[in-house]
């Protein structure tokens, strides 16, 4: 078996190599095989054996050339566009996909067998860096983020996904969708001095929580400009 470099990752060092060798198991599916030697079936893409296209329970045979693709990207999805739901430990990232008007769930106290649940149930792309948790058998779409760094976290994903855009449209706190106000909708959650220099507000129509152009948009700002940069780099 040859894997694309991309898999490689995941396998242990002494599989790391150009080829790795095997011995034919007649009981065995190219699905198994894989999955057996660490890499998630979300990474995975095409199958090919001497060139030619199979799938994944396809059954090697003694002498079979075997290549393991990894996933297209952008990534095709059956849904469109992409909704994501992150586990436990990627909460920044979450922040940042909906600064970008991403629909991006998080909860920072959920098990694993609830985020498969919720991301089955609601169509969205589980985003995890527990390899663990993308091999469960009935995790329907999912997506390693090997980055440490936010930002490059931030990065990985829009490459492989590419999902559009529609920044400043979603609250950071909990998801929910923004709509314009007027100052004296919510005058009672400003301090005399945001209410004093600022006139442009939004409200989260899901939490309540009340935006305004102050410092914190000049800090995110950046980080909106390269992800569209990144996407649209013409």
């Amino acid at each position: 078996m040859r894997f694309a470099p991309e898999l490689r990752f995941f396998l242990l060092p002494c599989h790391r190599h150009a080829q790795v060798h095997l011995d034919p198991d007649p009981t065995s599916t190219l699905g198994h095989i894989v999955d057996s030697l660490g890499v998630p079936p979300t990474e995975v893409g095409a199958f090919t054996v001497h060139g030619a296209a199979v799938t994944s329970s396809y059954r090697p045979h003694p002498g079979d050339h075997v290549e393991v693709a990894a996933v297209e990207r952008p990534q095709p999805l059956p849904q469109w566009p992409p909704t994501f739901l992150l586990d436990v430990h990627l909460g920044t990232l979450a922040r940042r996909l909906r600064l970008l008007g991403v629909d991006t769930a998080y909860d920072n106290d959920r098990d694993d067998p609830s985020l498969v649940r919720q991301a089955n149930a609601e169509g969205r792309v589980l985003l995890t860096r527990d390899r663990e948790l993308l091999c469960r058998k009935n995790l329907h779409t999912g997506g390693h983020v090997r980055h440490d760094r936010p930002d490059d976290q931030l990065c990985e994903v829009l490459e492989r996904f590419a999902p559009p855009l529609e920044p400043w449209t979603r609250c950071l706190a909990c998801n929910g969708l923004l709509t314009s106000a007027a100052k004296g909708e919510v005058d009672e959650h400003l301090c005399a001095g945001t209410r004093a220099t600022y006139d442009t507000f939004a409200r989260c129509h899901s939490c309540g929580q009340v935006y305004w152009p102050g410092a914190h948009h000049e800090r995110l700002e950046p980080i909106v400009c390269g992800a569209q940069a990144l996407l649209d780099p013409g």
